[in-house]
């Protein structure tokens, strides 16, 4: 069960409370230190690493207390 405070899985029509942080970033878009980033549950995990990864977006796959625990707050 989620609230409204609880990180949610970003892939389309899942309301599952998120576990991973897929931090990407679009070169054709973004300088190359920036990461935008898409919670995963762990049944989308893979799914949406795949999707970023074959686009050759994808640069990193951490659990979001990993995330959380960075010193720059992700």
């Amino acid at each position: 069960m989620s609230d409204e405070t609880t990180p949610i899985c970003s892939a389309k029509g899942c309301r599952t409370a998120a576990v991973w942080v897929l931090a990407w970033n679009n070169p054709k878009l973004h300088t190359p230190e920036r990461r935008k980033t898409w919670l995963a549950c762990d049944e989308h995990r893979e799914h949406l690493s795949q999707f970023l990864g074959v686009r050759g977006f994808l640069k990193d796959v951490v659990t979001l207390s990993e995330w959380e625990s960075r010193p720059s707050g992700g």
